[in-house]
């Protein structure tokens, strides 16, 4: 098996320092929180192996890292046009890709996110597939919300995904 190279940086920000991998073309492979150090680590070697993958600190700042340091500083496109590298099945690529068409400051459910998809009934698919997301922000599952309006789970916590939305600008039925 080939070993791919990819680069770690700790980026903080006001939600918590973001551990942020890059590969050596500068594509994001992996976006989490600090405190979730562990999932990401697992996303990582389900994804690519036990041995896939040869993680390195990054010495000098990325472009994916100077894009998320402006989304945090109030440029909220900035993540748009980053390139991420996501390894999945063709479902969850699908979602992803859904996911990426949410526009910031605006919110989806999961009914409409399996709509996006033209699979009408895979709510509970689309819910599985957002919480395997190994991209936090960048791929963005926060703006997946109830069909309520209501917050619902959120792999870096409630906090920080009403924190992001209240960021975006997204306006939240229900939520204070």
């Amino acid at each position: 098996m080939i070993q791919l190279q990819f680069y770690l940086e700790n980026v903080p920000t006001p939600t918590g320092v973001m551990r942020l991998v890059c590969d050596a073309d500068g594509a994001v492979r992996a976006l989490d929180w600090d405190d979730h150090a562990s999932r990401l680590l697992r996303l990582l070697r389900l994804r690519y192996g036990e041995d896939g993958a040869r993680i390195e600190p990054r010495l000098e700042a990325s472009a994916a890292r100077r894009a998320l340091e402006a989304y945090f500083d109030g440029e909220m496109g900035a993540l748009d046009a980053l390139p991420v590298q996501l390894r999945g099945t063709p479902f969850q690529q699908q979602v992803w890709s859904a996911l990426r068409d949410i526009p910031v400051g605006a919110t989806e459910c999961y009914a409409g996110v399996a709509s996006r998809i033209g699979r009408e009934k895979a709510m509970r698919a689309v819910g599985m597939a957002n919480n395997g997301n190994p991209v936090a922000i960048i791929v963005p599952c926060h703006r997946v919300i109830g069909r309520n309006g209501a917050l619902t789970g959120y792999g870096g916590g409630l906090d920080r995904k009403l924190w992001l939305l209240r960021h975006e600008g997204a306006l939240l039925r229900g939520v204070r």
